[in-house]
C-alpha cells in the first residue's frame, strides 16, 4: 500500500520510511505541511502518518485542511510526542483515524499501520465476492456480473475494476494504479497502458448514467469513480 508521512526529522523520516518499506509498503516522506499537501494534491495515497509539529504547518493544521478544505477521507495516523489525553483527543475529533506517541516502536507502528489499513478497505481482500449494484463480483472465479448478465473481463481488468470500487469517491493516480494493479513502483512507465486498460473497463461495465456509475478522468491527477445521482 501507499503511504505519504509529514516528519521533519530526516532521521526519523528515514527509519519510519525503511520500517514501512520493509513490511511491503510504498511510502514518500515529506518534511513540511506545504509539500505535504502539494504532493497529495496530485497523486494518491491509501495511509496518511502525520507529524503534530513541523515547520510551516502543523500536522493537525494539515489533518484539518484535508478534511474540511480538501474533502480527503484517506485514512490518517498522527504520530507525535503529544501524548497528554486532549491532545489525543482533539487529533481524533479532527478526523485521525489513530494516534501513536513517540518514540514510535517499530512493531506497534507496523501493527497500527496495516491494522487501519484494513478498517479502511486499502488492505482488504475479501474472500468472497463484492456486490456495488448493479454489480457483483466473485473473487474466487473473478468473475464480473451486471445484473444477471456476466461481463468478460481479463485479469488485470477484473482486478482494476476491483481497485476502483475499493476506492469509489477518490482520486486516484495513474502512478497508484501503475502500483496496484501492475506491481510498478516509481519507474519511468508511460501511463498509456492505464488508460488503454480504463477505457476498455469503461465500456465492457458500461459505467454511465444508465447503470448509476461514472468513471472519469481528473486533468493532471488521475481518475475517480463515483456514483451518479438518478
Amino acid at each position: 500500500m501507499r503511504v505519504a508521512i509529514l516528519e521533519d526529522d530526516p532521521d526519523q523520516a528515514e527509519i519510519v520510511c525503511r520500517w514501512l518499506n520493509e513490511a511491503g509498503h510504498t511510502v514518500a516522506s515529506h518534511a513540511t505541511g506545504t509539500d505535504f499537501l502539494r504532493a497529495v494534491r496530485r497523486d494518491s495515497f491509501d495511509l496518511y502518518l502525520l507529524d503534530w509539529v513541523v515547520p510551516d504547518l502543523s500536522g493537525i493544521d494539515v489533518l484539518r485542511k484535508l478534511r474540511q478544505e480538501m474533502d480527503d477521507n484517506t485514512a490518517v495516523v498522527m504520530a507525535t510526542a503529544k501524548d497528554e489525553e486532549r491532545s489525543v483527543v482533539r487529533g481524533l475529533e479532527e478526523g485521525a483515524d489513530d494516534y501513536l506517541v513517540k518514540p514510535v516502536r517499530r512493531a506497534e507502528l507496523v501493527a497500527r499501520v496495516n491494522a487501519i489499513l484494513r478498517r479502511a478497505g486499502g488492505g482488504k481482500r475479501e474472500t468472497g465476492g463484492l456486490q456495488v449494484s448493479p454489480y457483483a463480483f466473485d473473487l474466487e472465479k473473478k468473475a464480473a456480473m451486471l445484473g444477471d448478465r456476466k461481463i468478460g473481463l481479463t485479469n488485470r481488468e477484473f482486478e482494476l475494476a476491483l481497485f476502483f470500487f475499493r476506492n469509489a469517491g477518490k482520486i486516484v493516480s495513474r502512478a497508484h494504479i501503475l502500483e496496484a494493479i501492475w506491481g510498478i513502483g516509481n519507474q519511468s512507465v508511460s501511463t498509456r497502458t492505464v488508460d488503454t486498460h480504463v477505457s476498455r473497463l469503461r465500456k465492457k461495465l458500461e459505467l454511465g448514467e444508465e447503470n448509476g456509475w461514472s468513471l472519469s478522468a481528473i486533468y493532471q491527477h488521475g481518475y475517480r469513480l463515483e456514483k451518479v445521482n438518478a
